[in-house]
């Protein structure tokens, strides 16, 4: 994930001021000094670095740190609120017209993901219960328009396509059908370009000016890294843009992007690529990913991915089942297919507060729950409901159905005991009744 770095030297800077019961200025000095190098080595803009060091630096030789009994929690807690500050301080939303439709205009250049991440976003406005249309003004680009259906159908999301007419045309005809449609959303997929390409930058400008976009979003490349933020002030000095869609923030990019394009150009990260599915949009929230990069974790974007994946009502059956009779190894494969829709493991184990550092190390085998699905998948209805019924010769037989070994189906079913025994436990000591009339949180 994007920061890992970062959050990894941060981490190892704080761990060191924690044996300090006092902190002097020089201690300070020698802290921020490790930070700015973090920062540079995470590709966040030179003068963006130099100028957050100095504000933290301030801010932490001041009485409230060096008089404190805890220096460290609060040079931690500067670095977080300033971190905060640097990428935005709170969440920006979309701009609201006062009559609808809203007009989203999508820029970037070629390769950014600007065409995914417009059904990406047409999505999330879908579920959140308005009508977008996706409009298709790449007509450049072989199979554009076709790549662009083709998302849209997968989103759920209508799609405006004019064939190869001018784009400022497509824009307006788009619109009107929109207003009769009751579209109260139109997303504006234009063709990539280069920085250098006139021709291409001056047709956005002409899209501009005749349809008068609330929101011009940049959809940028977090893994271009330095980069990104030299695009962003081309982009932005064209267009005046509102906003800015960073893509590929869940790869190993180091994260600089994220951290310096508002200072630069002033202009918030709206929106956040985290993955490749459709729905892997996340909107830009500067105090939780502060909190990502301190290793805090994100609690609050974990609860948010649980209502969106998960499934309540069968969270609800499971736990019930679970105070009541205990699971059976169905119960199992169902949470397993749960698990699986909140993204790669380590991801979801990053967001839990105090886990983030502890895992850093540990490689997590996504592929694990894929081949435990394998092995319950190959026993019988019986032995998956009555997991004691399995006898030497059924091992056998459910590990060359699943392609494993049979230390592989004993590991699985020892696992499954010791889960039971904890489950045994648990009722014992009233957790059974402690459940009863309690709603699981996932509404």
């Amino acid at each position: 994930m994007a920061f890992e770095s970062l959050s990894e030297k941060l981490s190892t800077v704080f761990k060191r001021l924690k044996g300090k019961g006092k902190l002097s200025e020089s201690d300070v000095k020698e802290v921020m000094r490790e930070i700015r190098l973090a920062l540079l080595e995470a590709d966040v803009n030179y003068k963006v670095a130099k100028d957050f060091v100095a504000k933290v630096g301030k801010r932490a030789v001041g009485a409230e740190v060096m008089e404190s009994l805890t220096p460290a929690q609060m040079v931690v807690k500067i670095v977080n609120e300033e971190l905060t500050a640097l990428m935005g301080g709170g969440e920006t939303r979309l701009n609201s017209p006062s009559s609808p439709p809203a007009v989203v205009l999508l820029c970037g250049l070629q390769g950014s993901g600007k065409t995914t991440h417009a059904g990406k976003l047409g999505l999330m406005l879908k579920n959140q219960g308005h009508r977008p249309l996706l409009v298709a003004c790449d007509i450049y680009r072989p199979a554009a328009i076709q790549q662009l259906q083709v998302i849209g159908e997968k989103a759920g999301v209508p799609v405006f396509e004019m064939g190869t007419e001018k784009p400022v045309k497509i824009c307006h005809a788009a619109i009107s059908h929109a207003k009769d449609y009751g579209n109260d959303i139109v997303l504006i997929d234009t063709a990539g370009r280069l920085q250098i390409d006139e021709a291409l930058m001056n047709e956005l400008k002409e899209i501009r000016d005749a349809v008068h976009p609330t929101d011009i979003l940049l959809v940028v490349d977090a893994m271009t890294g330095q980069e990104a933020v030299n695009v962003a002030k081309s982009f932005d000095d064209l267009l005046n843009i509102t906003g800015v869609i960073l893509t590929k923030l869940d790869g190993d990019a180091r994260g600089g992007a994220a951290l310096s394009v508002r200072a630069v150009t002033g202009k918030p990260i709206k929106f956040a690529g985290t993955g490749e599915k459709l729905s892997d949009l996340e909107v830009f929230h500067p105090d939780r990913m502060a909190s990502r990069i301190l290793g805090m974790g994100d609690v609050l974007t974990l609860i948010e991915d649980a209502q969106k994946n998960l499934d309540r009502k069968a969270a609800e059956k499971t736990a019930q089942k679970m105070m009541h009779s205990g699971m059976d190894l169905n119960d199992l494969l169902e949470q397993m297919h749960q698990m699986k829709k909140m993204g790669p493991m380590k991801n979801v184990l990053n967001k839990i507060p105090g886990l983030a550092q502890q895992i850093k190390d540990v490689d997590i085998d996504d592929h694990q729950l894929d081949r435990t699905e394998a092995i319950i998948l190959s026993m019988t209805k019986k032995e998956r409901e009555r997991p004691e019924v399995i006898n030497p010769s059924r091992k056998r037989r459910i590990a060359a159905g699943s392609g494993m070994k049979v230390e592989d189906v004993n590991r699985l079913l020892k696992g499954y005991g010791e889960m039971q025994k904890v489950m045994k436990q648990m009722r014992k000591k009233g957790f059974r009744k402690r459940l009863s009339g309690m709603r699981v949180p996932f509404q």
